[in-house]
Protein backbone atom coordinates (compact mmCIF):
# COMPACT_ATOMS: atom_id res chain seq x y z
CA UNK A 1 0.00 0.00 0.00
CA UNK A 2 1.57 3.28 -1.13
CA UNK A 3 1.98 6.23 1.20
CA UNK A 4 -0.50 9.08 0.69
CA UNK A 5 0.88 12.09 -1.06
CA UNK A 6 2.06 14.79 1.29
CA UNK A 7 0.51 18.22 0.94
CA UNK A 8 2.90 20.68 -0.64
CA UNK A 9 3.31 23.69 1.63
CA UNK A 10 3.83 27.18 0.29
CA UNK A 11 7.45 28.28 0.34
CA UNK A 12 8.09 31.10 2.82
CA UNK A 13 10.75 33.63 1.86
CA UNK A 14 13.45 34.62 4.28
CA UNK A 15 12.60 37.62 6.52
CA UNK A 16 14.17 40.96 5.70
CA UNK A 17 14.23 44.52 7.02
CA UNK A 18 11.94 46.75 4.94
CA UNK A 19 12.99 50.18 3.74
CA UNK A 20 11.68 53.20 5.60
CA UNK A 21 9.15 55.63 4.12
CA UNK A 22 10.40 57.54 1.08
CA UNK A 23 7.91 60.40 1.35
CA UNK A 24 6.18 62.53 3.98
CA UNK A 25 2.88 64.43 3.78
CA UNK A 26 1.41 66.60 6.54
CA UNK A 27 -1.73 68.74 6.55
CA UNK A 28 -3.10 71.75 8.38
CA UNK A 29 -6.28 73.77 8.13
CA UNK A 30 -6.25 77.33 6.82
CA UNK A 31 -8.23 79.07 9.55
CA UNK A 32 -9.51 82.64 9.81
CA UNK A 33 -9.52 83.30 6.07
CA UNK A 34 -11.14 86.57 5.04
CA UNK A 35 -13.83 86.71 2.33
CA UNK A 36 -11.21 88.24 0.03
CA UNK A 37 -8.85 85.30 0.72
CA UNK A 38 -11.60 82.83 -0.14
CA UNK A 39 -12.39 84.73 -3.34
CA UNK A 40 -8.75 84.79 -4.47
CA UNK A 41 -8.23 81.08 -3.76
CA UNK A 42 -11.33 80.19 -5.75
CA UNK A 43 -10.33 82.38 -8.69
CA UNK A 44 -6.78 81.03 -8.79
CA UNK A 45 -7.93 77.43 -8.44
CA UNK A 46 -10.53 77.83 -11.17
CA UNK A 47 -8.14 79.56 -13.56
CA UNK A 48 -5.32 77.03 -13.09
CA UNK A 49 -7.79 74.13 -13.12
CA UNK A 50 -9.00 75.20 -16.55
CA UNK A 51 -5.40 75.31 -17.77
CA UNK A 52 -4.72 71.88 -16.27
CA UNK A 53 -7.76 70.42 -18.06
CA UNK A 54 -6.61 71.83 -21.39
CA UNK A 55 -3.08 70.54 -20.83
CA UNK A 56 -4.33 67.05 -19.96
CA UNK A 57 -6.46 67.06 -23.10
CA UNK A 58 -3.42 68.01 -25.18
CA UNK A 59 -1.27 65.34 -23.53
CA UNK A 60 -3.87 62.64 -24.16
CA UNK A 61 -4.14 63.76 -27.79
CA UNK A 62 -0.36 63.37 -28.21
CA UNK A 63 -0.52 59.78 -26.97
CA UNK A 64 2.63 57.83 -27.73
CA UNK A 65 3.88 60.63 -30.00
CA UNK A 66 4.75 62.76 -26.98
CA UNK A 67 8.30 64.11 -26.90
CA UNK A 68 10.34 66.95 -25.45
CA UNK A 69 9.26 69.34 -28.22
CA UNK A 70 5.52 68.85 -27.61
CA UNK A 71 6.12 69.18 -23.88
CA UNK A 72 8.02 72.45 -24.38
CA UNK A 73 5.26 73.81 -26.62
CA UNK A 74 2.60 72.97 -24.03
CA UNK A 75 4.60 74.55 -21.23
CA UNK A 76 5.25 77.68 -23.28
CA UNK A 77 1.53 78.11 -23.91
CA UNK A 78 0.72 77.66 -20.22
CA UNK A 79 3.42 80.12 -19.15
CA UNK A 80 1.75 82.93 -21.05
CA UNK A 81 -1.50 82.34 -19.14
CA UNK A 82 0.05 81.77 -15.69
CA UNK A 83 3.81 81.71 -14.95
CA UNK A 84 6.75 79.45 -15.71
CA UNK A 85 6.56 77.75 -12.30
CA UNK A 86 2.80 77.22 -12.43
CA UNK A 87 3.25 75.83 -15.95
CA UNK A 88 5.90 73.42 -14.70
CA UNK A 89 3.64 72.18 -11.90
CA UNK A 90 0.71 71.70 -14.27
CA UNK A 91 2.68 69.79 -16.89
CA UNK A 92 4.30 67.56 -14.26
CA UNK A 93 0.89 66.75 -12.76
CA UNK A 94 -0.38 65.99 -16.26
CA UNK A 95 2.49 63.63 -17.00
CA UNK A 96 2.01 61.84 -13.67
CA UNK A 97 -1.71 61.45 -14.29
CA UNK A 98 -1.19 60.10 -17.80
CA UNK A 99 1.47 57.65 -16.61
CA UNK A 100 -0.80 56.47 -13.79
CA UNK A 101 -3.61 55.87 -16.29
CA UNK A 102 -1.25 53.80 -18.44
CA UNK A 103 -0.30 51.65 -15.45
CA UNK A 104 -3.95 51.17 -14.51
CA UNK A 105 -4.71 50.29 -18.13
CA UNK A 106 -2.05 47.58 -18.11
CA UNK A 107 -3.38 46.18 -14.83
CA UNK A 108 -6.90 46.15 -16.32
CA UNK A 109 -5.66 44.21 -19.36
CA UNK A 110 -3.90 41.67 -17.15
CA UNK A 111 -7.10 41.17 -15.10
CA UNK A 112 -9.10 40.65 -18.29
CA UNK A 113 -6.55 38.15 -19.57
CA UNK A 114 -6.73 36.19 -16.32
CA UNK A 115 -10.53 36.15 -16.48
CA UNK A 116 -10.55 34.99 -20.09
CA UNK A 117 -8.07 32.20 -19.35
CA UNK A 118 -10.16 30.93 -16.43
CA UNK A 119 -13.41 30.99 -18.40
CA UNK A 120 -11.86 29.24 -21.42
CA UNK A 121 -10.41 26.53 -19.17
CA UNK A 122 -13.67 25.83 -17.35
CA UNK A 123 -15.74 25.94 -20.55
CA UNK A 124 -13.41 23.36 -22.13
CA UNK A 125 -14.14 20.84 -19.37
CA UNK A 126 -17.17 18.51 -19.27
CA UNK A 127 -20.14 19.79 -17.30
CA UNK A 128 -19.92 18.70 -13.69
CA UNK A 129 -16.23 17.84 -13.91
CA UNK A 130 -14.57 18.18 -10.52
CA UNK A 131 -11.58 20.42 -10.19
CA UNK A 132 -8.39 20.04 -8.22
CA UNK A 133 -6.59 22.15 -5.65
CA UNK A 134 -4.59 23.77 -8.43
CA UNK A 135 -7.27 24.25 -11.11
CA UNK A 136 -11.06 24.76 -11.09
CA UNK A 137 -13.38 22.20 -12.62
CA UNK A 138 -16.21 22.46 -15.14
CA UNK A 139 -19.49 24.28 -14.62
CA UNK A 140 -22.31 22.63 -12.73
CA UNK A 141 -25.10 22.87 -15.33
CA UNK A 142 -25.81 23.67 -18.95
CA UNK A 143 -27.45 26.94 -17.93
CA UNK A 144 -24.36 28.11 -16.07
CA UNK A 145 -22.17 26.98 -18.98
CA UNK A 146 -24.29 29.06 -21.38
CA UNK A 147 -24.16 32.22 -19.24
CA UNK A 148 -20.41 31.88 -18.78
CA UNK A 149 -19.92 31.48 -22.53
CA UNK A 150 -21.73 34.81 -23.01
CA UNK A 151 -19.53 36.29 -20.30
CA UNK A 152 -16.44 35.05 -22.17
CA UNK A 153 -17.58 36.81 -25.33
CA UNK A 154 -18.06 40.09 -23.43
CA UNK A 155 -14.67 39.90 -21.72
CA UNK A 156 -12.95 39.01 -24.99
CA UNK A 157 -14.46 42.06 -26.64
CA UNK A 158 -13.37 44.28 -23.74
CA UNK A 159 -9.88 42.78 -23.90
CA UNK A 160 -9.54 43.43 -27.63
CA UNK A 161 -10.68 47.03 -27.12
CA UNK A 162 -8.28 47.61 -24.23
CA UNK A 163 -5.34 46.16 -26.15
CA UNK A 164 -6.09 48.31 -29.18
CA UNK A 165 -6.32 51.44 -27.02
CA UNK A 166 -3.00 50.64 -25.32
CA UNK A 167 -1.24 50.12 -28.64
CA UNK A 168 -2.65 53.47 -29.85
CA UNK A 169 -1.71 55.27 -26.62
CA UNK A 170 -5.33 56.05 -25.71
CA UNK A 171 -6.15 56.50 -22.01
CA UNK A 172 -9.36 57.49 -20.24
CA UNK A 173 -8.90 60.12 -17.53
CA UNK A 174 -11.54 62.11 -15.63
CA UNK A 175 -10.36 65.28 -13.92
CA UNK A 176 -12.50 65.41 -10.81
CA UNK A 177 -12.85 61.67 -10.38
CA UNK A 178 -14.87 59.04 -12.22
CA UNK A 179 -16.92 58.24 -9.12
CA UNK A 180 -18.04 61.85 -8.76
CA UNK A 181 -18.84 61.93 -12.45
CA UNK A 182 -21.01 58.86 -12.01
CA UNK A 183 -22.83 60.52 -9.12
CA UNK A 184 -24.11 63.16 -11.56
CA UNK A 185 -26.35 60.52 -13.13
CA UNK A 186 -27.46 59.14 -9.75
CA UNK A 187 -27.98 62.21 -7.58
CA UNK A 188 -30.74 60.57 -5.53
CA UNK A 189 -28.57 57.56 -4.65
CA UNK A 190 -25.66 59.87 -3.80
CA UNK A 191 -27.98 62.03 -1.67
CA UNK A 192 -26.89 65.18 -3.51
CA UNK A 193 -28.68 68.01 -5.22
CA UNK A 194 -27.44 69.25 -8.56
CA UNK A 195 -26.05 72.41 -6.95
CA UNK A 196 -24.19 70.42 -4.27
CA UNK A 197 -22.77 68.09 -6.88
CA UNK A 198 -21.67 71.05 -9.01
CA UNK A 199 -19.80 72.59 -6.08
CA UNK A 200 -17.91 69.37 -5.41
CA UNK A 201 -17.19 68.82 -9.10
CA UNK A 202 -15.75 72.28 -9.60
CA UNK A 203 -13.67 72.12 -6.41
CA UNK A 204 -12.16 68.75 -7.39
CA UNK A 205 -11.14 70.18 -10.78
CA UNK A 206 -9.36 73.20 -9.34
CA UNK A 207 -5.57 73.24 -9.38
CA UNK A 208 -3.63 74.75 -6.47
CA UNK A 209 -0.47 72.67 -6.21
CA UNK A 210 3.17 73.70 -6.56
CA UNK A 211 6.28 71.54 -6.64
CA UNK A 212 9.19 72.40 -4.38
CA UNK A 213 12.55 73.77 -5.52
CA UNK A 214 15.73 73.18 -3.55
CA UNK A 215 17.84 76.28 -3.17
CA UNK A 216 14.89 78.65 -3.46
CA UNK A 217 13.60 80.69 -0.56
CA UNK A 218 11.84 78.38 1.92
CA UNK A 219 11.91 75.59 -0.67
CA UNK A 220 9.05 76.86 -2.85
CA UNK A 221 8.69 80.07 -4.83
CA UNK A 222 5.11 79.54 -6.00
CA UNK A 223 3.38 78.74 -2.70
CA UNK A 224 5.69 80.06 0.00
CA UNK A 225 5.31 79.45 3.73
CA UNK A 226 7.60 81.12 6.22
CA UNK A 227 8.74 79.45 9.47
CA UNK A 228 6.20 81.68 11.26
CA UNK A 229 3.38 80.15 9.17
CA UNK A 230 2.67 83.00 6.75
CA UNK A 231 1.27 81.70 3.45
CA UNK A 232 1.74 83.62 0.22
CA UNK A 233 0.86 82.63 -3.35
CA UNK A 234 2.38 83.79 -6.61
CA UNK A 235 -0.65 84.85 -8.63
CA UNK A 236 -1.01 83.89 -12.31
CA UNK A 237 -0.44 86.84 -14.63
CA UNK A 238 -4.17 87.37 -15.48
CA UNK A 239 -4.93 87.69 -11.74
CA UNK A 240 -1.91 89.79 -10.77
CA UNK A 241 -4.17 92.79 -10.08
CA UNK A 242 -5.47 90.96 -6.96
CA UNK A 243 -2.01 90.99 -5.31
CA UNK A 244 -1.68 92.53 -1.85
CA UNK A 245 2.12 92.16 -1.64
CA UNK A 246 5.14 92.85 -3.78
CA UNK A 247 6.05 90.94 -6.96
CA UNK A 248 2.49 89.85 -7.71
CA UNK A 249 2.02 87.81 -4.53
CA UNK A 250 -1.05 87.39 -2.36
CA UNK A 251 -0.59 86.84 1.38
CA UNK A 252 -3.35 84.95 3.19
CA UNK A 253 -4.61 86.01 6.60
CA UNK A 254 -4.37 82.41 7.84
CA UNK A 255 -1.32 81.07 9.63
CA UNK A 256 -0.36 77.40 9.44
CA UNK A 257 1.13 75.42 12.30
CA UNK A 258 1.89 71.83 11.44
CA UNK A 259 1.46 69.84 14.63
CA UNK A 260 2.64 66.59 13.07
CA UNK A 261 6.28 66.61 11.93
CA UNK A 262 6.32 70.38 12.26
CA UNK A 263 9.94 70.41 13.43
CA UNK A 264 11.05 68.37 10.43
CA UNK A 265 9.14 70.65 8.05
CA UNK A 266 10.58 73.79 9.66
CA UNK A 267 14.11 72.40 9.42
CA UNK A 268 13.65 71.82 5.68
CA UNK A 269 12.35 75.27 4.82
CA UNK A 270 14.94 77.04 6.98
CA UNK A 271 17.61 75.30 4.90
CA UNK A 272 15.75 76.06 1.63
CA UNK A 273 15.09 72.43 0.78
CA UNK A 274 12.25 71.51 -1.56
CA UNK A 275 8.74 71.21 -0.13
CA UNK A 276 5.64 70.75 -2.32
CA UNK A 277 2.34 72.30 -1.29
CA UNK A 278 -1.28 71.68 -2.23
CA UNK A 279 -4.29 73.80 -1.22
CA UNK A 280 -7.74 72.27 -1.51
CA UNK A 281 -11.30 72.95 -0.36
CA UNK A 282 -13.46 70.48 1.56
CA UNK A 283 -16.85 71.47 0.16
CA UNK A 284 -18.86 69.50 2.72
CA UNK A 285 -17.22 71.29 5.66
CA UNK A 286 -16.48 74.51 3.75
CA UNK A 287 -12.89 74.41 5.00
CA UNK A 288 -9.61 75.08 3.23
CA UNK A 289 -6.64 72.80 3.89
CA UNK A 290 -2.95 72.97 3.01
CA UNK A 291 -0.85 69.83 2.54
CA UNK A 292 2.96 69.89 2.59
CA UNK A 293 4.96 66.97 1.19
CA UNK A 294 8.58 66.12 0.53
CA UNK A 295 10.76 63.13 -0.26
CA UNK A 296 13.28 61.50 2.00
CA UNK A 297 16.63 60.11 0.85
CA UNK A 298 16.85 56.35 0.74
CA UNK A 299 18.53 55.14 3.92
CA UNK A 300 20.34 51.84 4.02
CA UNK A 301 18.54 49.43 6.32
CA UNK A 302 20.20 47.98 9.40
CA UNK A 303 21.15 44.28 9.47
CA UNK A 304 18.44 41.92 10.62
CA UNK A 305 20.50 40.75 13.60
CA UNK A 306 20.78 44.36 14.80
CA UNK A 307 17.03 44.88 14.42
CA UNK A 308 16.34 41.77 16.46
CA UNK A 309 18.77 42.61 19.26
CA UNK A 310 16.33 44.70 21.31
CA UNK A 311 13.28 42.57 20.65
CA UNK A 312 10.52 43.03 18.09
CA UNK A 313 6.78 43.47 17.75
CA UNK A 314 4.65 41.18 15.63
CA UNK A 315 1.33 42.55 14.31
CA UNK A 316 -1.64 40.62 12.94
CA UNK A 317 -4.28 42.61 11.02
CA UNK A 318 -7.91 41.63 11.61
CA UNK A 319 -11.31 42.86 10.53
CA UNK A 320 -11.73 45.25 13.45
CA UNK A 321 -8.40 45.40 15.30
CA UNK A 322 -4.63 44.98 15.24
CA UNK A 323 -3.30 42.18 17.47
CA UNK A 324 0.29 42.92 18.53
CA UNK A 325 2.72 40.65 20.35
CA UNK A 326 6.05 41.51 21.86
CA UNK A 327 8.61 39.07 20.44
CA UNK A 328 11.98 37.98 21.67
CA UNK A 329 15.13 37.83 19.53
CA UNK A 330 14.03 34.43 18.17
CA UNK A 331 10.55 35.63 17.18
CA UNK A 332 8.67 33.92 20.02
CA UNK A 333 5.76 35.84 21.63
CA UNK A 334 6.16 37.19 25.16
CA UNK A 335 3.04 37.57 27.30
CA UNK A 336 -0.47 38.31 26.06
CA UNK A 337 -1.31 40.22 22.86
CA UNK A 338 -2.24 43.88 22.86
CA UNK A 339 -5.27 44.78 20.75
CA UNK A 340 -5.87 48.12 19.04
CA UNK A 341 -9.44 48.39 17.79
CA UNK A 342 -10.79 50.42 14.87
CA UNK A 343 -14.20 50.86 13.25
CA UNK A 344 -14.38 50.42 9.45
CA UNK A 345 -17.99 51.57 9.10
CA UNK A 346 -19.04 55.00 7.88
CA UNK A 347 -17.37 57.24 5.34
CA UNK A 348 -13.91 56.75 3.81
CA UNK A 349 -12.53 59.68 5.80
CA UNK A 350 -13.83 58.10 9.03
CA UNK A 351 -12.29 54.73 8.18
CA UNK A 352 -8.94 56.31 7.31
CA UNK A 353 -8.93 58.25 10.57
CA UNK A 354 -9.72 55.09 12.55
CA UNK A 355 -6.87 53.13 10.94
CA UNK A 356 -4.41 56.02 11.37
CA UNK A 357 -5.35 56.31 15.06
CA UNK A 358 -4.89 52.57 15.60
CA UNK A 359 -1.50 52.65 13.86
CA UNK A 360 -0.42 55.60 16.01
CA UNK A 361 -1.41 53.72 19.16
CA UNK A 362 0.50 50.69 17.90
CA UNK A 363 3.65 52.76 17.27
CA UNK A 364 3.47 54.37 20.71
CA UNK A 365 3.04 50.95 22.34
CA UNK A 366 6.01 49.59 20.36
CA UNK A 367 8.23 52.45 21.50
CA UNK A 368 7.27 51.86 25.13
Amino acid sequence: MSDPKKKQLRTIDNPFVALGPSGVAIRDRLKHLTPEDDKVLRLVGEHLGRLASLDLKARCADGLEHNSDTWAARKQGLTAASSSRWAGSITKATHDQWALSRRCQLAHIQNLEAGVRTLMHRLSLPIGDKGTKRAPGGYRSKGEWFHKSRRLAILTRHLDTARAEREAGVVHVVRGGRRLLGNRHNLAAAQLTEAEWRQRWEAERWFLAADGESGKRFGNETIRITPEGEVSIKLPSPLAHLANARHGRYVLAAKVQFQHRGAEWRDRIEHNRAVAYRIHLDVQRNRWYLTASWTRPTVKTIPQATARAGGMAGVDTNADHFAAYQLDVHGNPIGDPKRFHYDLSGTANHRDAQVRHAISQLLHWTNR
